[in-house]
């Protein structure tokens, strides 16, 4: 069995090709120390001496003494990204998304995971239950930060139920040794109705400001409820007068540890908002948008991006004439920038047309989640313009495939239009209708 860690590529230049590591090495141990992961890795790697051991293909082992500048890197690319196994999720919530996607899609849509690793390197929330001691214990020692957690609820009895894992509750004790550990944490509470609402997330928000100011943020968003929920665990979709009472705890909590502790750190996800008809908070009570990739604060960042690059543009009297596709929740912010801007440039035709989310479900209104199909179906026919414009996030990273896997190309040629991915910001959305 080939233990170690494979060696897919050296930087041309590096230490490591310097010194004759190749392609197809494995690297054995750091220091006499057997390397476990990437952070493993890392925290070895950042020392001025090293003495590598190396195996080639053939079995002749290296053992390779380096003096460098401390956190100099090797130039080593290994084959796996974590430098071992992606580690699935145990657990069985009640809420979770992945169970409600349809058949038939790509293999990695269906991959549950719950690997601490990934919150350090891509902002994944992880439920505790898949780490040992000796995750926690590295992460103390090695000091990596922000872990992002995902509570739901403080209630030990309620959060077994919540995730059908009967040592979820227990597995908060682990947020206790973090916290003595000096770890920065953030959280996310996924509200589900008749289980982790009402005096239950007022208690479980009381159970974690005692984490402050280890535990920066908490953001609580609604439950995603696809249409594909047969034979799942029954929820129902919240509504405005809920919204509203679940923003009034939210708030009532801000007044109170902003006086404490001069943060405001329990969040609600923009989806409240829109639900019980409410303007979006104000930048400062967002802390410096701590949770934007959870839902957190990003349309009032774009309507306040927008509105200062708007002072700053330069109103022309070119003809130009685009369309605009987003979700239901972000159209009436992206219809108010696209009037505005057709004030400032009086040549200019937008068209803004909201999506709905007939693949999963009209429940589903963020632009993240639309389909190329659902784009393809909806705008056949309607007026476009010269361009299509596409945020970013309704694309694979770095690629230009929806979650369908209808490729940008199939769509342009479908709608017979140039199509452009858009940025997130309100200085890119300006760029993307006014320059092209």
């Amino acid at each position: 069995m080939a233990y170690g860690h494979l060696i897919k590529e050296i930087e041309a230049g590096s230490i490591a090709d310097e010194l004759g590591i190749e392609p197809g090495d494995r690297l054995l141990a750091i220091n006499d120390t057997e390397i476990e992961d990437v952070f493993d890795y890392h925290f070895y790697v950042n020392d001025e001496e090293l003495t590598l051991l190396i195996e080639k293909p053939d079995g002749e082992q290296w053992e390779l003494e380096i003096e460098k500048d401390y956190e100099d890197d090797l130039g080593i690319v290994f084959e796996q990204g974590l430098m071992d196994e992606y580690r699935s999720c145990r657990n069985k919530c009640i809420f979770c998304f992945i169970d409600q996607m349809p058949k038939g899609m790509r293999d990695t849509l269906y991959f549950k995971d719950d690997d601490s690793r990934l919150s350090f390197l891509q902002g994944n929330y992880v439920t505790l239950t898949n780490m040992s001691d000796h995750d926690i214990d590295r992460i103390i020692r090695y000091h990596l930060e922000p872990i992002n957690i995902s509570f739901h609820t403080m209630n030990p009895r309620l959060r077994c139920e919540m995730l059908h894992n009967r040592f979820a509750g227990e597995a908060l004790l682990k947020v206790d040794r973090l916290y003595e550990g000096g770890v920065e944490m953030n959280g996310q509470i996924v509200l589900c109705k008749g289980f982790n609402d009402g005096e239950e997330l007022d208690y479980s928000i009381r159970e974690l400001t005692r984490y402050i100011p280890c535990l920066r943020s908490v953001s609580v968003v609604p439950v995603g409820l696809t249409k594909y929920r047969e034979g799942l665990e029954p929820l129902a979709p919240f509504k405005k007068e809920e919204a509203k009472q679940v923003l009034s705890t939210i708030h009532a909590w801000q007044e109170r540890l902003y006086e404490q502790h001069g943060i405001h750190f329990i969040h609600g996800g923009d989806e409240w908002y829109i639900l019980a008809g409410e303007e979006v908070p104000e930048a400062e009570r967002y802390d410096g948008y701590l949770q934007l990739e959870n839902g957190v604060g990003m349309l009032r960042l774009l309507h306040d991006e927008f509105e200062g690059a708007y002072e700053e543009a330069e109103g022309d009297g070119a003809s130009r004439e685009v369309s605009v596709a987003t979700g239901l929740l972000a159209y009436p912010y992206i219809r108010d920038m696209a009037d505005m801007l057709q004030k400032k440039y009086p040549g200019t035709v937008i068209h803004v047309y909201p999506i709905k989310n007939e693949f999963f479900g009209e429940q589903i209104t963020v632009s993240g989640l639309i389909t190329g199909q659902d784009l393809m179906r909806q705008l056949k026919d309607k007026p476009l313009g010269e361009r299509l414009l596409l945020p970013c996030n309704m694309f694979r990273s770095e690629e230009d495939v929806f979650l369908d896997d209808v490729t940008l190309g199939r769509l342009m040629e479908t709608l017979q239009v140039k199509a452009d991915i858009v940025k997130s910001s309100g200085q890119d959305f300006i760029n993307a209708v006014i320059k092209g």
